[in-house]
């Protein structure tokens, strides 16, 4: 019998990218901006910031803890909502350890590989070509937002990116990675396990509200998890299989989170 061909979906940040800089010289930038002058403010550490992030505490409570008052707090998310996706700060984002690696023995192994993310074409590029990452998915395998899509919330948007996926790509099982709950949404719409990352903006408590197949520490230990259950572990290297069987956080099924 013919193995069908194996296909990984994976968000970009999160699993790939890591976004936390960015997301933090924002906070900076927004609350500087927002606070009046000689108002004493409380900058958050990088890790204290991001923490709140991961635990989905809204950005105007971050505001607040920050030093600013209610009205203050309003302007500091707008500001930072309008800001984030902007040009000057994508720079800041890079890939996570491990994850170009990881791609590549992606590559090697011949599994299909496609990209599906919230940025938009443009923010998808930009990162592309800075940090060399274009060379793993085919134009065909890259499913993101237009410049001029009128985005609705990710848990909406994404489960309608993966709609048009399975639409134009070939037979395959697929198996989907990210690290948000709209990730989960998009794969358990339409019937594909899922395997959720903690190297994103969610934490694992986070995580588990919406029940990934898998929780995993990184993009590797996520490979790992699909080679192992879509049994590919006889075609893909010994060296992909359970590199990450040290790790402080070992990995999770769905009935032991």
């Amino acid at each position: 019998m013919v193995q069908k061909k194996l296909r990984i979906i994976t968000d970009f940040d999160g699993p790939i990218m890591d976004v936390s800089e960015r997301y933090y010289q924002v906070y900076q930038v927004c609350l500087e901006q927002v606070r009046r002058p000689g108002q004493t403010v409380k900058r958050l550490s990088k890790a204290e910031f991001w923490q709140l992030k991961r635990s989905q505490v809204p950005e105007r409570q971050i505001g607040q803890m920050s030093g600013l008052d209610e009205l203050q707090a309003q302007d500091f998310a707008r500001m930072r909502r309008n800001t984030v996706h902007t040009p000057p700060y994508l720079s800041y984002d890079t890939p996570i350890p491990g994850a170009v690696e990881t791609l590549e023995r992606i590559q090697q192994a011949g599994i299909d590989l496609a990209v599906m993310t919230m940025r938009r074409t443009s923010e998808l590029d930009e990162a592309f070509q800075r940090c060399n990452l274009g060379r793993f998915f085919g134009g065909d395998r890259r499913y993101c937002l237009s410049n001029d899509y009128v985005k609705t919330t990710d848990v909406q948007d994404k489960p309608l990116l993966m709609q048009r996926a399975l639409s134009e790509l070939p037979p395959a099982e697929n198996w989907m990675i990210g690290d948000t709950e709209a990730d989960v949404a998009a794969a358990k719409a339409h019937g594909i396990p899922v395997v959720s990352v903690l190297s994103g903006i969610r934490d694992r408590t986070q995580l588990s509200k919406h029940q990934p197949d898998w929780i995993v520490n990184n993009f590797a230990e996520a490979l790992d998890v699909i080679v192992q259950h879509a049994g590919w572990e006889s075609t893909v290297r010994k060296d992909i299989a359970w590199q990450n069987a040290g790790s402080s956080d070992t990995y999770s099924s769905a009935g032991n989170r």
